[in-house]
This record gives structure tokens, C-alpha cells and sequence, in this order.
């Protein structure tokens, strides 16, 4: 054998540190809280502290120059978790139930955007790459989101705190996406206005979202038939295995995007629809497991690897854009929220955990990356600082502080709603 026994190997070396990284993430919230723990921000502070310092890693793993890497990570990613979080919806039907969901894509993410294009304007941005920030942030997130979200399926108690929490995650980030689009056609127009608004509107909002919505209730449908009725004797859903979930996404999300629809909506609505199918049937627990268990595999790996890349992006990090993260936490989403959400049934307390809980992460790293691939943008690094600055912060303050507010807010015996179960 030659050279030496001994080899250092750099693919090793990224082992062994993403799964340090991960452990440590899980394990260290133990000594401070008894519930779950909130790993997001520690996997991002975990993956800097093991990688950044590591020369040549930071610039590996940048997204300005790798950005597909990222948006084919980050879109298993969140196709993975946007299925999850249409199955664990046990309720879809009742008096007022969608009205906070609504109000909250309709109203909050419009304003929110508009706030974040209005900033982002004044702290230097192009307009594009103000409306493509404003995209990209505009979506909550339901990778990083389960703190704040409705339980595993046939769970049941499902407060509509967790439940507004946990539709709007799933339904914006395909809602986003003419947006980011809107930001692609402004840098490339060549003509005025009025020579392709018309066909944006058409064919990025109106055709795509239509065929998202319609792709996902009929891949729903018909895996809700494969699993449980065909063979009526002997149905898939007698088998142990929930890899049939890994499955489903991928066909309707391939299928959907081939029909130029928008994945992202067809994963969701497909996860809603199968959901009702046999609706009391174990094997939609085995399902969500198994696509949990794989979303947070993916996750963490990509948080650990976001946190080597910050070293690189940091350069681009000025004060203004970071005041604009910071404004879209803490003023921005809440203000709006609260705007959108008056005259509900939630109680003031849980109008403002609604309100404030809008988690940003890996459907923000998706569209930037996806918006990079497609164009040469002039504010390029000024964007994945300011998207990958809010992203760590918002998991930090958010994740930190969920578990108990969200707790707290859904036992409000003052509210007219009757707190969930315990």
C-alpha cells in the first residue's frame, strides 16, 4: 500500500463535522427546556463555528456561486415538508376556519412585501432586487415551522392558532413565486410595462397556481385510491412502509412542474386531499413519520452547511440590509399580521403569536437560489446576505421562543376559542 496510513480526506472532514454539528444542535437545548428542542438556529451557529473557520469551506459552499446546489436542496427540501404539512391537517371543513389562513395571504404577505420593496429601496437595492427580496422572503416556512404547527395526523385538538400557522406555511410558498417571477421580468424586460404584465399575470398567477391547485387535488385523489382501495383485498396501506409518501411527492411535484404548474402548491394540496381519504386510517401516521423523519434529515444538513457559507456572504452584509432582516421580524410580519388578522375570533394574545410567529427559511434559500441560477443579478451578494442574516435570526428569536409562547397562547382561557389539548 502507498502513502500513508493515515489520510486526511475533506469529504471525511465534512462528515464527521455535519454530524457533530447535528448532535450537539439536538442535544444542547436539553439543559434549558423540556420540550423539543429548537435546533434550527444551533445546526446554522453550529455548522459556522465547525466549518467557517475551515479555509476554502465558506467559499465551497457559497450560494452565490453555487446556487444550483442549493435550489435542487432546498426544493426537495420544501416539497418534502409541504406534503407533511398537508397530512397533518386532520380538519379542513368548519365555521370560519379558513378565514385567518386567507387573511393572512391575502393582506399580511401582499403588505409584507410591499414593506420589505419599500426598505429594501431605501437601503440601496435595485428595484428588481427589492421586489425579488421581497419574494423571496415573503413566504413562512414550514420546514423550520413545527413548533408552531398542528400535531401528526389523528392527533386531533387543533387550535386554530397552530392551524392558521400551519395552512399559510403551506399554501405561500407557491403563492410567492409569481412575485419572484415579477422580479425576473423586470430585469429582463426589454419594452415597457404593459409588454409583458399581461402575460406574467396570465400565465404566472393565474395559470400556474390553477394548475398547482388542480394537479394536487387529482394526484391526491387518485394516490388516495392506490393506497386504499385498489386492491380492495389487499391495499399498499396494509404495508408497513411510509416511503409511499417519498413517492407521491415526487410524482405530483414532477408531474405538476412538467405541466408548468406550481409544484410547490400541487405538494400541499396533494398531502390535504390524500389526508382525506379513509381519514381515520393509521397508515397516514406512518406516511407523515416517514416524511418527517427525511425533512428533517435533509433540513439539518442544509442548516449545518448554510452555517459554513455565512464567512462568505458576510462581506455583503452591510448595516442597512441587516436593519431590513431585522425590520421584517420584528415589525414588518407582525404589523401586518396583526392588520390582517383584526375583527377574528382569535383573542388579541393570539392574534400577535399568529402574527409574529411567520418563521423564514429554506423556501427563502429556494427562491434566491432559483432567481440566481436564472439571472446575473447587481445586488446578488447583498441578497443571500440579507436572506441568509434573516433566516438566522428568525430561527433563532422564533425558535428559541415558540415552544412555550405558542403553548401559552393556545391555553388563552380568555379567548372565545376553547384551548387545544393537552
Amino acid at each position: 500500500m502507498d502513502g500513508p496510513f493515515f489520510g486526511i480526506s475533506a469529504y471525511h472532514i465534512l462528515l464527521v463535522g455535519c454530524g457533530f454539528a447535528i448532535v450537539v444542535a439536538y442535544w444542547l437545548p436539553r439543559y434549558f427546556s423540556g420540550r423539543e428542542p429548537a435546533a434550527s438556529g444551533l445546526l446554522i451557529i453550529g455548522g459556522l463555528l465547525v466549518f467557517g473557520l475551515l479555509p476554502g469551506v465558506p467559499e465551497a459552499f457559497s450560494p452565490i456561486d453555487r446556487p444550483k446546489f442549493w435550489e435542487i436542496a432546498s426544493e426537495f427540501a420544501v416539497i418534502i415538508a409541504l406534503f407533511g404539512t398537508g397530512i397533518r391537517i386532520d380538519r379542513v371543513t368548519g365555521k370560519g376556519l379558513w378565514g385567518p389562513t386567507a387573511r393572512l395571504l391575502a393582506i399580511a404577505m401582499p403588505l409584507s412585501m410591499l414593506g420589505v420593496v419599500l426598505i429594501g429601496s431605501v437601503a440601496g437595492l435595485t428595484i428588481a432586487g427589492a421586489v425579488l427580496l421581497a419574494a423571496v422572503l415573503a413566504p413562512t416556512d414550514p420546514v423550520l415551522a413545527a413548533d408552531v404547527q398542528v400535531g401528526p395526523p389523528l392527533e386531533g385538538g387543533e387550535h386554530p392558532v397552530r392551524l392558521a400557522l400551519t395552512t399559510e406555511a403551506g399554501l405561500n410558498d407557491g403563492l410567492a413565486f409569481p412575485f419572484v417571477y415579477l422580479a425576473i421580468f423586470i430585469v429582463a424586460a426589454q419594452g415597457g410595462v404593459a409588454d409583458w404584465l399581461g402575460e406574467w399575470f396570465a400565465l404566472y398567477v393565474v395559470y400556474k397556481i390553477a394548475v398547482g391547485v388542480l394537479a394536487g387535488i387529482a394526484a391526491g385523489w387518485i394516490l388516495g385510491k392506490v393506497l386504499f382501495v385498489l386492491p380492495r383485498a389487499n391495499p399498499l396501506a396494509m404495508t408497513g412502509s411510509g416511503v409511499i409518501s417519498l413517492a407521491g411527492v415526487l410524482l405530483t411535484y414532477g408531474a405538476t412542474e412538467l405541466i408548468e404548474g406550481y409544484g410547490f402548491i400541487a405538494a400541499f394540496v396533494m398531502g390535504l386531499v390524500l389526508r382525506r381519504a379513509e381519514a381515520d386510517h393509521e397508515y397516514h401516521g406512518r406516511l407523515h413519520s416517514f416524511s418527517e423523519a427525511l425533512e428533517h434529515a435533509v433540513t439539518a444538513i442544509l442548516l449545518v452547511l448554510l452555517g459554513g457559507a455565512i464567512p462568505a456572504l458576510l462581506p455583503y452584509l452591510d448595516w442597512s440590509h441587516a436593519l431590513l432582516g431585522l425590520a421584517l421580524i420584528f415589525l414588518i410580519r407582525p404589523a401586518t399580521g396583526m392588520v390582517a388578522l383584526a375583527g377574528t375570533r382569535l383573542s388579541l394574545k393570539q392574534r400577535g403569536v399568529v402574527a409574529f410567529y411567520g418563521v423564514r427559511g429554506i423556501g427563502s434559500i429556494y427562491y434566491m437560489a432559483y432567481a440566481g441560477a436564472q439571472l446575473d443579478l447587481v445586488d446578488e451578494g447583498a441578497l443571500w446576505a440579507t436572506v441568509v442574516f434573516t433566516i438566522l435570526v428568525s430561527t433563532l428569536v422564533h425558535g428559541f421562543s415558540a415552544g412555550s409562547v405558542v403553548w401559552a397562547a393556545t391555553h388563552d382561557e380568555n379567548s372565545e376559542i376553547a384551548p387545544e389539548k393537552s
